[in-house]
């Protein structure tokens, strides 16, 4: 075997830095411009410029109006006013210094900068009358849901920025699975009020919580009229930041945490600038994602932190026959120089993704602890093209499940259990079904220079029988792992310069797959197979003679299977 490639080690620094502005008018008339030149360096797609919002030279301190600091003043009407005010002129800033500043939701306008200065905290009530329903999308699908804390929906030339937070009072909100918990954590949250389940593993904050807990459709409940909405409100979870329809959005600096449902959701956006964030939730915080882009054009991310309790930045374009009617894809996003802690996956797309993601390109993050690294899902009836997504110095450590999972049976039932609770195993060989608009499409996913190191396996890429996960390349990675890489249903997959060290059993097992090339493998040798091929619908793989000692002991062929499914090259 040959010595490992030179792979460049990739640190990221969260950079938390905003101007402080004086409390009365401003010198400028726009937003904070970075130096970010870089941002747009070594893309691979051709995109323009993120367009960031011009806010008029205004501004009013909601201290200066009326504004009460002491946590417990309710300021929501205050809040309303110095929007409303500034909006009249044309727009401005809105300024909220250091205090805590207890409040309602926030209702945006246009030409609007909400800036919350070192030391402010803005703390959303707990109080659920306080978010009205309302008609709008979530997990992909219309529905109705509370109001969001802060709703921004139809707007032009938005802005948050500063070092202060927003705190989305997530714990009044979320159900508790007790198997998230310790012993006196659980013991703690009975005390505090709410209620259990029958089986006593989900804590609810209201009957009218666990009412709305059917179970049928994640967190949609599958209702026809508002009323029935009504009757389980308390259990629809608003985002905590929802931006719809929206153009020119830049969210720079402040940390946003503990919110009730998703924390930030552009949805249907144009131009969205997202930088120097610390976005924060409990880990055992049930659909406690980072940040969802969905069906977004135009879009950066960048420095930023994520430490969530579900996916930390995830892209979706809607679900099912919802989202396929909408038919928006995610496109032209950047993504560079983000760390990610505890989180469901650092980078994910899916599983709503029906519109189609394309033209992505990731660089330069960091993931620690994540439970997934790369994780790309999807099930039967969502359809839509994952398609041109470019991915390079990663570095990962401390995964718990893989670093690069592709699932396609997310939700449903799959040949080869994904291990993340979320497919049913099959008795053999799922069948192939007829191809329609309800096929999901994954392909043309580059990744590479990738380091890694997981606690079950080095990778796992599972696609459907009728639509494989197609022409994906991984290049210039070490993946160390109890267990190899597994290829189900998959084709077109090259591995070049590719090490993969697994603590037992086979570097690679390819199954059902075809059109596979290693080229450049390197392992570690565990005295069994290294590579191990299956299924009768496996083809034409490829291996360079040089990356193995004794071929006929270090590949082995299932029973049966045609010798000319492997080429030695």
């Amino acid at each position: 075997m040959r010595l490992a490639k030179n792979y460049k080690a990739m640190g990221a620094m969260v950079l938390l830095g905003a101007a402080m502005l004086s409390c009365s008018s401003l010198n400028n008339s726009s937003t904070t411009t970075k130096d970010d030149a870089w941002v747009y360096e070594g893309i691979e797609f051709d995109m323009p410029k993120v367009k960031e919002p011009t806010i008029p030279n205004n501004s009013i301190n909601i201290a200066d109006i009326g504004g009460v600091a002491d946590g417990k003043t309710l300021n929501t009407e205050v809040f309303a006013k110095a929007i409303d005010e500034l909006s009249a002129k044309g727009g401005g800033k809105v300024i909220v210094p250091a205090g805590i500043w207890l409040t309602g939701p926030i209702q945006m306008k246009s030409n609007i900068e909400l800036h919350v200065e070192d030391g402010a905290l803005v703390r959303f009530s707990g109080d659920f009358d306080l978010y009205p329903l309302i008609s709008t999308s979530f997990e992909g699908l219309e529905t109705y849901r509370s109001m969001s804390p802060i709703h921004a929906h139809g707007l032009e030339n938005i802005a948050f920025t500063g070092n202060g937070t927003f705190d989305g009072s997530g714990d009044a909100w979320r159900p508790v699975k007790k198997g998230k918990m310790t012993a006196s954590q659980w013991k703690n949250l009975l005390s505090s009020g709410g209620v259990v389940n029958k089986k006593g593993d989900i804590w609810y904050p209201t009957e009218n919580s666990m009412l709305g807990d059917s179970r049928d459709n994640f967190n949609v409940p599958n209702f026809t009229t508002r009323e029935e909405f009504e009757q389980v409100k308390d259990f629809l979870r608003p985002v905590m930041v929802s931006i719809v329809n929206s153009q020119r959005i830049l969210i720079d600096g402040p940390t946003f945490q503990n919110s009730p449902a998703w924390n930030i959701h552009p949805l249907m956006c144009e131009d969205v600038t997202i930088r120097n964030l610390t976005v924060r939730n409990p880990w055992y915080s049930q659909n406690g994602d980072g940040l969802d882009l969905e069906s977004c054009k135009n879009a950066v991310i960048y420095n930023n932190s994520f430490d969530v309790g579900d996916d930390a930045i995830c892209f979706k374009s809607g679900k099912d026959a919802d989202g396929r009617k909408r038919n928006i894809p995610t496109e032209n996003v950047i993504v560079k120089n983000n760390v990610v802690y505890h989180g469901h996956g650092g980078f994910v797309v899916g599983s709503e993704m029906s519109g189609g993601v394309r033209n992505v390109h990731i660089s330069s993050c960091t993931f620690m602890g994540t439970d997934i690294g790369l994780r790309f899902k999807s099930t039967r009836g969502r359809g839509g093209v994952v398609e041109n997504i470019y991915i390079s110095n990663i570095n990962m450590i401390d995964i718990p499940a893989e670093p690069i999972r592709f699932n396609l049976f997310y939700g449903g039932k799959a040949p080869v259990l994904d291990d993340g609770g979320n497919s049913l195993s099959t008795d053999g060989d799922a069948k192939a079904m007829p191809v329609t608009e309800e096929t999901p499409s994954f392909r043309n996913i580059y990744m590479k220079n990738i380091v890694a190191n997981g606690l079950d396996k080095a990778a796992f890429f599972m696609g459907l029988p009728e639509m494989k996960v197609e022409n994906i390349r991984l290049e210039n990675a070490i993946l160390r792992a109890p267990k190899g890489i597994t290829l189900v249903d998959t084709k077109g997959i090259e591995f070049v310069n590719v090490r993969v060290e697994a603590e037992k059993g086979p570097a690679i097992t390819i199954y059902n797959s075809a059109e596979i090339t290693l080229d450049g493998f390197e392992y570690q040798d565990n005295n069994t197979p290294i590579v191990l091929i299956g299924g009768d619908q496996t083809s034409d793989i490829k291996v360079k003679k040089s990356d193995f000692s004794e071929i006929k002991s270090q590949i082995k062929l299932a029973e049966g299977l045609d010798p000319a499914t492997l080429s030695v090259e």
